[in-house]
């Protein structure tokens, strides 16, 4: 005897080996023996042969019109022996009962199932629908085919280039855009990447950066709402100070400035000046969420996209002529030996005499400059002169903080290479559109008015970090255990030290127009030159804050994300400066194995035949294929240019210098902390 059952959502036949009341040991063809429970037992026969049975069913099955059998069901449950008797004949055979089960299983569109061969057809609503989404589904599925017939072919979809970003970057997997290109990259054996390049998808290498860096850092716009900047209620002193502000003339948002008095007393007061909008902005308010939404300023060459609207970044910012609020960090230095003998910090308005241009003024702010008052430059602005004295005295104390802070970190800071500048010089509208002519400058790093704004700053921070530390107010700090290799640099709520610049704490406050964490360490510092010894009382954030924890994971992340498109962007102009100029050979030095340096533009790329060759050595390199999506460039070496003798030059800190990315997309930017830029922020 043989037996048809239900088995986990399927129609089974075999051989009936033993059986009792509540089940049975059936046999299946392929020689698997099964128990099956009575309840699962649905037609008992002699013959045919279950194969046979189970084959001829099916295909008289597919002969059961489903709408002529949904019309003649009855209303209420039945099973599949009924449906084969009003469907076939009084006395349905075997083949025919087993027809009508495999078609009302088949069919839960029609007949929705009530238990083991048994059903209730589905209401003409539900019907209705059902069959909809089937033909809707089907439709898809046709159009998904055809798109991978036009893909396949070499040419893009419309629909599929409107959702190129999605599709690649953030893919909803239901989505028949999705789905074609999925299907069009196993039938041409290529990646969805390289596949929509090939088909033309990608239009402009980049826009596609960009837009990609738009949807998964900014995926409702980079669009502020419209709010206003909040007023300083606080009546602020005036400061006798009279500081100047140092900055890239592409700088908007001046968080920061200087100022010296005393000269010549023999007591000499050095002011950093930084700008105020914790005295206005409060946690909670409109525009904290905006800042704690974006948490930085992101920079890219011809481009920013700000931490904050413009109108409220020049509510605050220090701009030269007028007396500005600011927090003020005094430090009293011995004028002869510029020891520090003690620090101050004031909430109060500063008058902004002059923004100063670093861009514009490295050539003439030199050493020889600063340190030697018989020299001059014929074209010396006078804005710049009244600010001799000042900026003399500045460099001489950032040489001596300096070398301060390397007799703590164990070793020196080098300046071996230098940082480059970028400049789109026919950028028609706000935004780049890919096409532009880049220029690349040399500033080579140390500069006399980088380092004075960088150790300023450090200072700056060093010194806040410290006295909220004292205080017992908890703020947002960077540390670095050691320089060992791997050892990085880490944020947290603790003042560790940071072993990268050599200070004892280092609490990033001096940019609160341009990074979040400052924001929130400026609420910090005020409170604290508020409130003194009850600062930890009634500053914004506690110690063990879960809500600082939290800005400072979502911050790592964000920051990481913007500097990566930052350093992609970068990469993207550089290969930019090398199309445009035509440059086939570039002299280059190799720093790692099979990676070299451009001598003189920052192009680091893989080469093939530096095999052997050791490093620090300079090579000529004949340059291949640009490669504007993936960022990439292909290299050959030609020839040695530096016969056998060893050349030195290459450090240590290349090797973590110099993790940029050689290939596609992800580029990697290492921020070396030991080297601020001037006020410690990226430059645009």
């Amino acid at each position: 005897m043989f037996l048809l059952f239900e088995e986990a959502g399927k129609h089974l036949a075999g051989r009936v080996l033993s059986e009792t009341d509540s089940s049975a040991q059936v046999e299946l063809d392929s020689g698997k023996r099964v128990k099956v429970k009575a309840a699962n037992m649905l037609l008992k026969f002699e013959k045919p042969a279950p194969a046979e049975l189970v084959s001829t069913a099916q295909a008289l099955s597919q002969s059961i019109e489903l709408e002529l059998a949904w019309e003649f069901a009855p209303e209420e449950e039945f099973d599949f022996h009924d449906l084969a008797r009003d469907y076939f004949q009084a006395n349905p055979t075997l083949v025919e009962q087993a027809a009508a089960l495999f078609r009302l299983f088949e069919a839960p569109h029609y007949f929705r199932r009530a238990g083991k061969g048994r059903f209730r057809k589905a209401s003409a609503d539900i019907l209705a629908q059902a069959l909809a989404a089937i033909e809707k589904k089907k439709q898809v599925a046709l159009q998904v085919e055809q798109w991978v017939q036009t893909l396949s072919a070499g040419q893009c979809p419309e629909p599929i280039r409107d959702q190129l970003y999605k599709i690649l970057f953030k893919p909803d997997k239901n989505a028949p855009e999705y789905k074609a290109v999925v299907e069009a990259s196993r039938a041409t054996h290529l990646g969805p990447l390289e596949l929509l390049q090939k088909v033309g998808a990608i239009d402009s290498p980049y826009q596609f950066h960009w837009r990609r860096f738009l949807l998964e850092s900014f995926p409702k716009g980079t669009a502020f709402p419209a709010l206003q900047a909040p007023s300083i209620k606080d009546e602020l002193p005036l400061s006798t100070a009279q500081a100047f502000s140092i900055d890239d003339s592409a700088t908007t948002e001046i968080d920061d400035a200087l100022s010296v008095q005393g000269l010549g007393s023999g007591t000499v007061v050095l002011g950093v000046h930084i700008a105020a909008p914790g005295l206005a902005v409060l946690p909670g308010s409109p525009i904290d969420q905006l800042g704690r939404a974006r948490l930085s300023t992101v920079y890219m060459p011809g481009h920013k996209i700000t931490m904050l609207p413009d109108a409220v970044v020049q509510a605050y910012t220090l701009q030269a002529g007028q007396a500005c609020p600011a927090v003020s960090l005094y430090v009293t230095l011995d004028e002869a030996t510029l020891d520090v003998k003690s620090s101050e910090t004031r909430l109060e308005r500063v008058f902004i005499s002059v923004n100063l241009r670093h861009d514009q003024l490295d050539t003439v702010v030199t050493e020889q400059w600063l340190q030697d008052p018989s020299f001059s430059h014929v074209s010396d602005p006078q804005s710049l002169l009244e600010e001799r004295e000042p900026l003399s005295f500045l460099y001489q104390l950032a040489k001596k903080l300096k070398a301060a802070r390397e007799v703590v970190r164990g070793k020196p800071e080098t300046f071996n290479r230098p940082d480059y500048n970028f400049r789109l010089l026919d950028k028609a509208t706000d935004e780049p559109a890919g096409s532009e002519t880049v220029q690349i400058s040399v500033r080579q790093r140390g500069a006399p008015l980088d380092l004075i704004v960088a150790e300023a700053m450090i200072l700056a921070n060093s010194t806040w970090g410290g006295w909220l530390a004292s205080l017992g107010v908890p703020g947002i700090y960077r540390s670095q255990a050691s320089l060992a290799p791997g050892v990085k640099v880490r944020m947290g709520t603790r003042a560790l030290p940071h072993a990268g610049i050599g200070v004892p704490s280092y609490c990033w406050s001096t940019s609160p127009l341009r990074r979040y964490t400052d924001l929130v360490n400026q609420w910090q510092i005020i409170a604290c030159a508020r409130h003194g010894k009850t600062a930890a009382l009634a500053a914004p954030f506690k110690p063990k804050d879960a809500d600082l924890f939290s800005i400072i994971s979502s911050f790592d992340a964000a920051y990481s994300a913007y500097n990566g498109f930052q350093g992609a962007m970068e990469r993207y102009w550089t290969l930019k400066y090398v199309q445009q100029h035509g440059l086939e050979l570039i002299e280059a030095t190799l720093f790692k194995e099979n990676l070299v340096r451009a001598d003189n533009f920052p192009l680091v790329l893989g080469v093939l035949g530096a095999k052997d060759l050791p490093r620090g050595c300079r090579v000529r390199v004949k340059l291949g294929h640009i490669d504007f999506v993936s960022l990439d460039v292909t290299g050959t070496v030609l020839e040695r240019l530096d016969g056998e003798a060893p050349v030195t030059g290459a450090t240590e800190a290349d090797d973590e210098e110099d993790d940029v990315a050689t290939g596609p997309i992800a580029i990697a930017v290492d921020l070396n902390e030991a080297e601020p830029g001037p006020g410690d922020n990226p430059q645009p």
